[in-house]
């Protein structure tokens, strides 16, 4: 099946959604780049062998345009990871954009998230819109895979003293497995029907939302620790970030991804995920017991 779809280069591949799509990959038949920072980062078997059919290059910055393009020479379809979350990462992926385009790529999946808008009240969901366009106008055939937040990323909520601060109100939001977006992007990497994706947008979610309240409590059950959930204001919000030695835009970004989740923009739940890849979308619950090492920081 990977054969007919030519080399799939895949970003950020020593990462947590990378590095489960490469596997996926690999256990497909596919043909692969994986494009690293590091090398010695680079997914392997279980046994420690490299992958079968995967390549594995070192490019740095997404903002070195000639070292993505020499990442992307050759192969068909680029995975784009979206970057780390910084001032600058719109240019950074435009570079990466334009390296593909440059290298002769034929389709862009991108990693979006939910809600990417000009005006997302996430400030990090205004950079993938923009990304999103500057994909739209690149001459490639694209794929955007919206995900929401990730179950491990609530679990990284909480704070030293078992609480979970931010301007969240009482809305809810949909998290989504790791796994379960790399399931999604292996379907649509490795779909034979012709450009049966293209042009398309998936939102990725769990299959049901939370508040807050309800994700300290799941925790607090879990770990037999009080976590609790305390809304802030908005002024609230970032007077407590406000000695984190980071850029301003993070500390927003931070901030409005909290104030997303009051204004309901996390909230709605897809049926993206069941729908391709042919099971339900794994609960954040369901989760937390399939991994218990990705929340032992919490059994402090």
């Amino acid at each position: 099946m990977g054969q007919a779809n030519g080399v799939v280069a895949v970003t950020g591949a020593s990462g947590r959604l990378g590095g489960r799509l490469a596997l996926r990959l690999a256990a497909e038949g596919a043909r692969q780049r994986l494009v690293v920072r590091d090398p010695a980062r680079a997914p392997r078997l279980a046994d420690g062998s490299a992958l079968p059919q995967a390549e594995v290059v070192v490019a740095g910055s997404y903002a070195d345009g000639e070292a993505m393009r020499r990442a992307f020479d050759g192969a068909r379809t680029v995975l784009l990871v979206s970057g780390r979350e910084e001032p600058g990462r719109v240019e950074q992926h435009r570079s990466a954009v334009d390296a593909a385009v440059a290298a002769g790529v034929e389709r862009i999946v991108y990693t979006s998230f939910v809600g990417a808008a000009e005006d997302a009240v996430f400030t990090f969901a205004r950079d993938h819109w923009h990304t999103e366009q500057h994909v739209r106008h690149s001459g490639l055939r694209w794929t955007f895979l919206r995900d929401n937040l990730y179950h491990h990323a609530l679990t990284t909520f909480v704070g030293p003293d078992d609480v979970i601060r931010g301007p969240a109100g009482d809305g809810r939001v949909a998290s989504v497995s790791h796994d379960d977006v790399a399931d999604v992007a292996t379907a649509v990497l490795l779909d034979e029907r012709p450009r049966a994706h293209d042009g398309r947008t998936y939102e990725l979610t769990g299959p049901r939302s939370h508040t807050l309240h309800e994700v300290a409590e799941v925790l607090s059950r879990l770990t037999g620790r009080t976590i609790r959930y305390e809304p802030e204001s908005l002024e609230e919000a970032y007077a407590s970030r406000a000695g984190y030695d980071v850029d301003p835009a993070v500390v927003e970004g931070w901030v409005t991804s909290y104030a997303a989740i009051a204004a309901g923009d996390l909230a709605r739940v897809s049926d993206d995920v069941p729908h391709l890849v042919g099971r339900p979308a794994r609960g954040f619950e369901e989760w937390l017991d399939d991994y218990p090492d990705q929340w032992a920081h919490l059994l402090r």
